[in-house]
């Protein structure tokens, strides 16, 4: 069976040298994020494995995969200027291009675009898409505060729909006001708090609102053709189809059709390396297989045997086909 994996990060050191060129202010630690930071060095933070293709490709085959989509683990600095931003996304994406290169048919890339000027970001995906090859986008939290429903970021969504490629969306760390207001709190540590905040829950559940804001401002009504992916089993949304269908009905968002009709048909959810049985049996009844794929999340998350998850997993020979691989060469063109 072959085997497509999709949110599958790296770095490169040019790009690491880019960002730390850059002239921008940083406020010094506080104790509470050094501890943070030290307790991320001790679970192993993969630096090496993100920059070392070498190891991703004996990775791949023990797993047996064969093909990964890249992603930049991260793009630019906050503070830089859009320039300096529009020059290191475009450098990420050459870079991606050139890895692609290296190991042929053995990776596909998404787009690292900077947001700060949106009409430049579309030009960006449609030269990563007819240039260089790419499958689509993949876009990171919020936009300094900002989610992508507000009209300024259209242009990224009419391109990527213009293009007939999919927009990954994937986790950032929620805003300092939101960790403070939610997730920090005098009854734990500080350190439980941010991963609380982070990927314990909290950047998960902004994912999942990013994703229900667009459908309630109407971006598919605009962009029939657009889709989106979302990782992490689909960030919490899937178990409140329902619901939301009960509570944000028709008559009050007078969209086209129901907030689940839209994310069953346009967004396509994958694991991100959550290897839960359970979870792959409940999504493949309440989604479909043909709008799951897989993905492993390389190198955050330590998956075991991933091709005997999905292959000895408890759903059709054809459901297993459509995630490994068959809905990401339909919709990504892979």
């Amino acid at each position: 069976m072959r085997i497509i994996t999709l949110e599958e990060h790296y770095t490169d050191r040019r790009l690491m040298e880019a960002n730390n060129s850059l002239s921008i202010e940083r406020p010094p630690m506080s104790p509470e994020q050094q501890e943070v930071m030290d307790f991320l060095r001790k679970r192993a933070f993969p630096g090496e494995q993100l920059l070392d293709f070498d190891k991703r490709i004996a990775f791949m085959d023990e797993q047996k995969i064969d093909m990964q989509v890249l992603s930049l683990t991260s793009t630019v600095n906050d503070g830089a200027s859009t320039e300096d931003a529009k020059k290191i996304c475009r450098m990420a994406n050459d870079i991606t291009r050139e890895h692609m290169d290296e190991y042929p048919g053995r990776f596909g890339g998404f787009a690292t675009l900077h947001l700060m000027d949106p009409k430049e970001a579309a030009d960006e995906l449609r030269r990563c898409v007819e240039e260089l090859g790419f499958s689509g986008a993949m876009l990171a939290g919020r936009q300094r505060g900002r989610f992508y429903n507000e009209a300024e970021f259209l242009p990224i969504f009419e391109a990527a729909a213009e293009l007939g490629v999919p927009v990954y969306f994937h986790p950032a760390f929620v805003p300092r006001e939101v960790q403070e207001t939610y997730y920090l709190s005098d009854a734990y540590s500080y350190v439980v708090g941010s991963e609380l905040s982070s990927a314990g829950y909290g950047w998960h559940s902004e994912v999942g609102i990013q994703i229900a804001r667009l459908i309630l401002s109407g971006i598919f009504d605009r962009f029939p053709d657009l889709h989106f992916i979302s990782g992490h089993w689909g960030e919490t949304i899937p178990a409140f189809l329902e619901r939301m269908d009960a509570i944000l009905d028709q008559d009050i968002t007078h969209l086209e059709r129901s907030f689940s009709d839209y994310y069953k048909e346009q967004v396509y959810i994958t694991p991100s390396g959550i290897m839960s049985n359970d979870q792959l049996e409940y999504l493949v009844k309440v989604m479909g297989a043909d709008h799951m794929m897989y993905a492993l999340d390389y190198p955050y998350v330590e998956v075991g045997d991933s091709y005997a998850f999905l292959t000895e997993a408890n759903i059709s020979d054809e459901a297993k086909e459509l995630i490994a691989h068959g809905n990401a060469e339909r919709l990504m063109g892979l």
